[in-house]
């Protein structure tokens, strides 16, 4: 596989496995970094991608797993709990967005358990099937199903708990 070939086989999804690492690092140094270490290995083994039936399931889940062992590396203790994405003092455009709903849902979504996480993103967000969440995370489609039900079901009970606060 060329350079171009390469290049128009897995540059469309760039932002997909991006916003993936992202979810599951938290921070946006450590996903650019992991994206670069996931395109890294794919050009590695670009003479195989063709093989594969479906290129971007394969990095998505190749995103996944580094990002998984760079949680649980040693290098892990190094990652920045508290990091540039949440400046603590806001102007005021990022405090009404930090107030949308849409950002709450993510804050939420960080709360999650990693497996509901992961499938909440990759089912809402990125809007893949359920054959597709369950190989990449080498699953069966009802336990995806399943893990979804409840990210939703917990991430529904927060923001009714978050928007009913002080209601009587």
């Amino acid at each position: 596989m060329k350079q171009g070939e390469f290049i128009a086989t897995v540059l469309p999804f760039k932002d997909k496995l991006y916003r993936l690492a992202k979810r599951i690092l938290v921070s946006a140094d450590e996903a650019e970094d992991a994206v670069q270490e996931v395109y890294l290995k794919l050009w590695k083994g670009k003479s195989s991608i063709k093989n594969y039936k479906n290129p971007e399931a394969f990095a998505m889940t190749m995103t996944k797993n580094y990002c998984l062992d760079r949680l649980k590396s040693k290098q892990a203790g190094n990652l920045k709990i508290v990091h540039s994405n949440y400046p603590h003092s806001q102007n005021v455009s990022r405090q009404v967005e930090a107030n949308d709903g849409v950002a709450l849902v993510f804050k939420i979504m960080e709360t999650l358990p990693e497996q509901q996480k992961i499938v909440l993103q990759l089912r809402d967000v990125e809007q893949f099937e359920f054959a597709e969440i369950a190989k990449m995370l080498d699953s069966n489609e009802t336990a995806v199903r399943v893990a979804l039900s409840r990210a939703r079901k917990t991430v529904r009970e927060q923001l009714i708990q978050q928007y009913n606060y002080g209601v009587n």
